[in-house]
């Protein structure tokens, strides 16, 4: 029997989520309520599309001559860990058809339907969004220790892992938290690659048109010359 899950949109050629080009399919529902939020349209389970995920990988495979060695399909989201029956049916005909597969997370969910996906998972991109609990629980709605048991995990299991981290200067551009995302990367054997990525206010058109407020409409967004010095103590070793 087919698995069907529920898609909000889908980017055939994306460069920024995950080695190479990639198929990228944001996928429907958030557990969630992140401050920075990008994608408030991806919140509630019943959106999107439904789609099987045999639909999902035929077309994926088209783009298969584009996707190289380093290339292939990532699930982001929303948060791809609520579908995770549809994500590892996914991953599983991706892998018949020598499709690389990739994992975009908050790393927030870990049930046995969880394990069995992170089985047929080759890379994760997992958000470490702040390193203090207390901003954790206020600014996304869990603990900071959800996303390092889930890392843990992902340890264990040798995967390969990219941490992320969007760059709000007022809550987590210092040097303090940079400090401590580098000792998080460090500690963990799988961890080859940090990307801190600059929070941009570009989304504040898609909460205008749901009418609902954007919790860091007032943030300020960071320049140049802090990224550069944040991505600088992520370096030092």
């Amino acid at each position: 029997m087919s698995v069907s899950g529920r898609v909000h949109s889908i980017q055939s050629m994306g460069t920024l989520d995950g080695p190479g080009v990639r198929f990228v399919v944001f996928l429907q529902g958030c557990n969630l309520r992140c401050g920075c939020c990008h994608n408030p349209d991806t919140w509630e389970m019943q959106g999107g599309t439904e789609y099987t995920a045999e639909e999902i990988v035929k077309r994926a495979s088209r783009f298969k001559e584009y996707f190289g060695k380093e290339g292939g399909i990532t699930l982001s989201g929303g948060e791809p860990l609520l579908q995770a029956d549809f994500a590892r049916e996914i991953f599983t005909l991706c892998h018949k058809e020598g499709i690389n597969t990739c994992l975009d997370t908050s790393g927030s969910v870990m049930n046995d339907k969880v394990r069995a996906l992170l089985d047929e998972t080759d890379r994760v991109l997992l958000d470490i969004k702040y390193t203090d609990g207390e901003k954790y629980r206020k600014y996304v709605g869990c603990d900071l220790e959800k996303p390092i048991e889930f890392l843990s995990y992902l340890n264990g299991k040798r995967i390969p892992v990219t941490l992320r981290q969007v760059i709000i200067p007022a809550l987590n551009g210092d040097s303090e938290n940079a400090k401590k995302l580098r000792a998080v990367a460090e500690k963990y054997e799988n961890v080859d690659k940090t990307e801190l990525l600059p929070f941009k206010k570009i989304c504040q058109v898609k909460y205008d048109k749901m009418g609902i407020e954007f919790p860091f409409a007032d943030y300020g967004t960071p320049d140049r010359e802090l990224m550069q010095k944040l991505n600088d103590i992520i370096k030092e070793r």
